[in-house]
């Protein structure tokens, strides 16, 4: 048993007897653990009714189970003494290993605070969750986790972000009606390591979801602000601009710490779908903008030409009236001269108005008048003066 004492008989744990001891099967001292006698036999016990107390001895008996431990836990030697002094009990190694441990944790947990930062990266350090202070490059030594924690933050480096091409679709409207597959890029870097880390979250993969969304969303604005033919040949560097200065406010309200570097159209063309329909279109605008010119041309030509003829009846027509009016008062002028003549002299001016009148009515008719008042008949060569009057022919 593994309480054998070595001391003869194999007693109990609590140095009671076996069954070779002198006496039936007492123990060996005929005490049980409190003191008191067993129910074998004398055997070397002490005699019941004799001197011993009915109460036990408390520090004998804890004594006792100690002395018993440490013979137990020993390296094996025989006996009490001389057994039990051959090694260390498990209660000294036990507290040296457990003090050898913790310092090699302590020392563990203080390595953890020991890191390095890249020329390119600069570390944003956290205290208890908040932040702390920035770390340049070089090895850095901040308190161990969880107290504090760093994160490294490349800003250095500028980063790029593809959106469409590269065989990936994607439509705008533009503002004159057109779909147009536009693919560009967003050049960009960390401004403020900071407001990145606890306001810009990234993919798995590397994307940064952020900066794709906004990217693409003022595109959109500005594409669909714009003509088809600004964004395709006209004014493509205009573009790129006001894409660049919508990111950047967009991202400055959101505190991203990103800096908009450029922004790239790497493509720009109007679907596979689309462009036969856009073509036609394109014709059309075309014989519409001719048709358009041409028209201009002839209001152009026949405009100031009826306006010239327009000016010249209007100018004739002022020219007629002055002329007339002037003929009119140039007659009133003429009869009220006349009149004053006649009335000085009413008979003279009656005959000189008589003989102007028949002079402007019978003055081109080939007609001979006699007077036959005079009573003699002359002889008047008539076809003398008929042919003298007559012009010849030819003149």
């Amino acid at each position: 048993m593994p309480w054998n004492d070595n001391k003869g008989g194999g007693g109990g744990p609590w140095g009671g007897g076996g069954s070779g001891g002198s006496g039936g099967s007492g123990g060996g001292d005929g005490n049980s653990p409190w003191g008191k006698p067993s129910n074998g036999g004398s055997g070397g016990g002490k005699p019941p009714g004799g001197g011993s107390k009915d109460r036990p001895d408390l520090e004998e008996t804890l004594r006792r189970m100690q002395e018993r431990f440490k013979r137990k836990g020993g390296s094996g030697g025989s006996g009490g003494g001389a057994g039990g002094s051959g090694g260390r009990g498990p209660g000294n190694f036990g507290v040296t290993g457990l003090v050898v441990i913790l310092v090699i944790a302590l020392v563990g947990w203080a390595f953890t605070g020991i890191y390095q930062v890249d020329e390119r990266q600069q570390a944003v350090v956290l205290r208890f969750g908040t932040f702390h202070r920035y770390e340049g490059p070089g090895f850095r030594i901040r308190l161990p986790s969880p107290i504090e924690q760093h994160y490294n933050v490349e800003t250095n480096t500028e980063k790029r972000t593809q959106i469409g091409g590269a065989g990936a679709n994607n439509l705008m409207l533009t503002g004159d009606e057109n779909i147009v597959d536009i693919g560009f890029v967003i050049n960009w870097r960390i401004r403020e390591p900071r407001d990145y880390l606890f306001n810009v979250v990234d993919q798995q993969d590397g994307r940064n979801e952020l900066i794709e969304q906004i990217g693409e969303s003022s595109m959109r604005e500005v594409v669909g602000t714009s003509e088809f033919e600004r964004i395709t040949t006209g004014d493509r560097s205009g573009v790129e601009a006001r894409v660049k200065a919508l990111m950047q406010q967009t991202l400055n309200s959101y505190k991203a710490g990103v800096e908009v570097i450029s922004i790239s159209l790497s493509g720009v063309s109007a679907p596979e779908e689309v462009v036969t329909v856009q073509r036609d279109v394109s014709s059309a605008e075309q014989n519409k903008a001719k048709r358009e010119a041409d028209a201009i041309a002839y209001r152009n030509q026949v405009v100031p030409e009826a306006e010239g003829k327009a000016r010249a009846r209007l100018q004739q027509a002022e020219g007629y009236k002055a002329a007339t009016v002037a003929q009119a008062k140039g007659e009133a002028d003429r009869f009220d001269l006349v009149y004053g003549q006649y009335k000085l002299a009413p008979r003279v001016t009656r005959e000189r108005m008589f003989l102007e009148t028949m002079e402007k009515v019978i003055g081109d008719a080939n007609v001979t008048i006699i007077d036959t008042k005079s009573g003699a008949v002359p002889i008047i060569p008539l076809d003398q003066l008929r042919g003298r009057q007559t012009p010849p022919q030819g003149q």
